[in-house]
């Protein structure tokens, strides 16, 4: 097949040029914006799930649906640690004065005008200058220095000027795990006071399976206050449309032989899926590709995969962490109990508590249940196997 050609897109974040199985959430997120153009109360959507599930994906797609409606949006993504706290605050406080630039020619409607100040304040506040919206700093707004004051300003001045316009104001926040304690309790406490007030801000985030658990902590009541969505991987015939209509596009096909075996390697998980579907197109000679043309793009799929996208994560870890995993990646996809891991390592659970938290601290793993850890990387423990096999076995 021409390379030029290739219709799979494998990458983080990179939408595919097919996009299967989440109609419900975008039905959902269009629903959303249409109540809001009636002034009709909303959930805001979280989104969770393993990596490579395509949450980065679609949290852009509902982006682009809101940008499309004329939504003030802001896309923010979280990253741990003092810095990760810092760089978000001013990406925050950037992101929304290059937004709120659409608005100055609009200065003359009241809550414009406050709209723009407040911003100001808050940019300024946050140590972010250099963009000008036409009016002065408000000192009565966002000027506190502490985030959860100051965000509430903000959502209450740009909230009531979108809703006198019928718009909706969002931030989108991908790996929302990653968002420090301080603005995590910061963004629920204010979703929970807009909506109250139904003012239009919407916090939309999407992260791994531990994020509905992150923001109840930090706010008991974010139990009710978000549309959880669990994004997971796909059902068979939404993974066989995944791969067979890029390909039918460009004239090309399966055997049904090939797209079985392909759909199984992959697990139905979407970037795996792109990741196969640009190796057939690379590997195949002719179409309908076939069984063996299948079996090769598999073992082509898998070096890439143990090249750049389970390393990535796996050189991460200490060597008392791969201990951990490798002791987990005996259950298969797991989950595993925590006290079976202990056991294989020879050591009472309690004395690997500071090895599991800092694994889940860097996303490794998750907790689906008391007692229990898994991989958020699916296919994790495939890769951990093959690290012990011998040269040439695999």
């Amino acid at each position: 097949m021409e390379a030029q050609l290739n219709p799979y897109n494998p990458g983080s974040g990179v939408p595919p040029r097919f996009l299967a199985g989440r109609e419900a959430e975008i039905n959902g997120f269009d629903l959303l914006v249409a109540r809001t153009a009636l002034s009709m109360p909303a959930r805001p959507m979280v989104l969770s799930g393993l990596r490579g599930v395509g949450k980065t994906v679609l949290l852009n797609r509902l982006k682009g649906i809101a940008d499309h409606h004329g939504w003030l949006t802001v896309k923010l993504e979280g990253r741990p640690g003092e810095h990760g706290a810092r760089d978000i605050r001013k990406a925050l406080a950037r992101e929304l004065q290059v937004a709120s630039r659409r608005y100055v020619s609009q200065i003359g409607v009241g809550p414009v005008k406050a709209l723009l100040r407040t911003v100001t304040s808050f940019s300024a506040t946050v140590g972010i200058e250099g963009i000008s919206l036409g009016v002065e700093i408000d000192p009565a707004r966002a000027t506190t220095g502490h985030i959860d004051i100051d965000l509430q300003d903000v959502v209450e001045d740009v909230g009531t000027a979108l809703r006198s316009l019928r718009k909706g104001f969002a931030v989108f926040i991908d790996e929302m795990q990653d968002v420090d304690d301080d603005l995590l309790a910061a963004l629920v406490t204010v979703q929970h006071h807009a909506v109250q007030h139904e003012l239009p801000f919407f916090v939309t985030g999407a992260g791994l399976p531990n994020l509905p658990a992150r923001l109840a902590d930090a706010r008991s009541y974010a139990e009710r206050l978000f549309d959880y969505r669990q994004i997971g991987q796909l059902d068979s015939d939404q993974a066989a449309e995944s791969l067979a209509v890029p390909a039918s596009q460009m004239g090309q096909s399966f055997t049904e032989e090939a797209l079985a075996s392909l759909l199984e390697a992959s697990g139905r998980y979407p970037y795996f899926i792109q990741e196969f579907g640009s190796a057939i197109w690379e590997v195949a000679n002719v179409s309908p590709f076939n069984v063996d043309d299948a079996h090769e793009a598999v073992r082509v799929g898998r070096q890439r995969l143990d090249a750049g996208f389970f390393p990535s994560r796996w050189d991460r870890a200490t060597a008392r962490e791969r201990d951990y995993m490798n002791a987990m990646a005996v259950d298969g996809e797991g989950p595993s109990t925590t006290g079976t891991v202990a056991t294989r390592l020879g050591k009472k659970v309690t004395s690997f508590g500071p090895t599991r938290a800092q694994l889940i601290s860097k996303g490794l793993i998750y907790s689906p249940e008391h007692g229990q850890i898994a991989f958020t990387v699916p296919g994790m423990a495939g890769f951990i196997a093959r690290q012990h096999e011998e040269p040439g076995t695999r």
